[in-house]
């Protein structure tokens, strides 16, 4: 192992032979091996990949010291014998092509609300209504984790201001390094709320939120990389949707006449339906994958919810 591409060769031989579950920000052995050695040697992953061919070779060609060497093959140790998600041991995640610190302390970001983001978050809703994000002023980012959410959306609209919340102090603490991380502080606030419980009186145009949904079947069949991220985040009860009944009661009550709750639930979606079969749930479809993402209307809310 002399060089970059020796070690993108070696990392990923060895995870594709290896019994790793992908998920977490690559779904390959090749982009997680990449991801690995670039962050180690420092390389620029957005450079990387918008360079051209020979800029790619040069850089698979250059030699590693053997301080690199050593932590190539330490990182790789834990990732294959532990099963540590990639996130976690290089503290790097991206989301909407944005880069966030990540720890241990929140889960890492996965959630296809990405692609609506980078999409515009332009809605098509019932009939010839619309959500224009360009006429929108606030949004909440509601069970924020790391603010990923939040924080891209305020990096992709300029002209928004964004509330984060979440009920974990140490998620929030997350949310804070990735807030200044982006010179943000004037445009995203952070609040420790359970739910809506500390946004009194606080009316959004849009309100983001991926709550945890993993229903208890799926939480104790889940890969051993779930282990390692706070199960706070993932479980909401039997069904999943112990916080999405609070979330779709509570929501109209906290926005704007014109506004739209964007809420995941996963592999939930299916037991949403059945639940609430009166309510009209948008659902979006991915090009990149991804399920379980639906809008909701506030009319529909206090339809249905008040």
């Amino acid at each position: 192992m002399k060089t970059i591409g020796d070690a993108v060769d070696w990392a990923g031989d060895l995870f594709e032979s290896s019994d790793l579950f992908y998920g977490h920000g690559s779904d390959n052995p090749w982009d997680e091996a990449l991801y690995l050695v670039l962050h180690v040697t420092n390389q620029n992953l957005e450079h990387f990949f918008e360079a051209s061919e020979e800029e790619s070779e040069l850089i698979f060609s250059k030699e590693l010291t053997q301080d690199q060497i050593n932590q190539i093959k330490s990182l790789v140790n834990s990732r294959v014998t532990k099963k540590i998600p990639l996130a976690y041991l290089i503290n790097k995640a991206y989301f909407a092509g944005v880069e966030f610190y990540i720890d241990e302390r929140v889960i890492i970001p996965r959630s296809p609300i990405a692609e609506l983001i980078e999409a515009g978050l332009n809605l098509k809703l019932e009939g010839s209504e619309t959500f224009d994000i360009t006429e929108a002023s606030r949004v909440l980012d509601l069970c924020c984790g790391s603010g990923c959410i939040g924080i891209a959306t305020a990096l992709y609209y300029d002209f928004l201001n964004v509330d984060l919340a979440d009920i974990s102090q140490e998620a929030l603490e997350i949310s804070e390094i990735n807030i200044k991380k982006y010179g943000l502080e004037n445009r995203v606030k952070f609040f420790q709320s359970n739910l809506f419980s500390e946004l009194k009186n606080q009316k959004y145009d849009l309100i983001l939120c991926n709550p945890p949904y993993v229903n208890q079947e799926d939480f104790f069949a889940m890969p051993k990389e779930f282990s390692y991220e706070p199960e706070l985040a993932l479980t909401s009860g039997e069904d999943g949707l112990d916080l999405t009944r609070q979330i779709l009661s509570q929501a109209a009550n906290y926005l704007t006449d014109h506004g739209v709750l964007i809420l995941e639930v996963g592999n939930s979606a299916e037991a949403l339906e059945q639940t609430y079969p009166d309510v009209s749930f948008l659902w979006f479809e991915f090009e990149r994958g991804g399920v379980g993402v639906c809008a909701v209307t506030k009319a529909e809310l206090v339809r249905n919810f008040s």
